[in-house]
């Protein structure tokens, strides 16, 4: 287990990519208000805008999962956004998701 980001690629700008949050958290955990935790911790960053000249930004989906389990989500995000937004699993290298693997561990009863 571990983090992974799945980068949701090719917004226009931020208010579009802040738009698919909530489909997409609706993707990952249908019912908002369910008992217990979620199958795979989550949460959402945008990346930064290229540039002045290339204003496109990234949502970043940061998910606590095992390799196959960050692939399958990839899978489905991929499906649910389509071809208009290319999307990247990678292993996270900020500490933007950090808190993932504590709620992960808290909700499992952990410590």
């Amino acid at each position: 287990m571990q983090i992974y980001e799945i980068h949701i690629r090719a917004f226009a700008g931020t208010d579009a990519a802040l738009a698919l949050q909530e489909p997409l958290a609706r993707l990952l955990c249908p019912v908002e208000d369910h008992v217990g935790p979620c199958e795979v911790p989550w949460g959402f960053t945008l990346g930064e805008a290229r540039g002045p000249d290339d204003p496109e930004c990234d949502l970043v989906l940061g998910i606590f999962a095992s390799a196959e389990k960050a692939a399958e989500v990839r899978d489905r995000v991929r499906a649910f956004v389509g071809e208009a937004h290319p999307t990247d699993l990678r292993e996270a290298v900020t500490d933007a998701f950090d808190e993932l693997a504590e709620q992960y561990r808290i909700e499992q009863g952990g410590e």
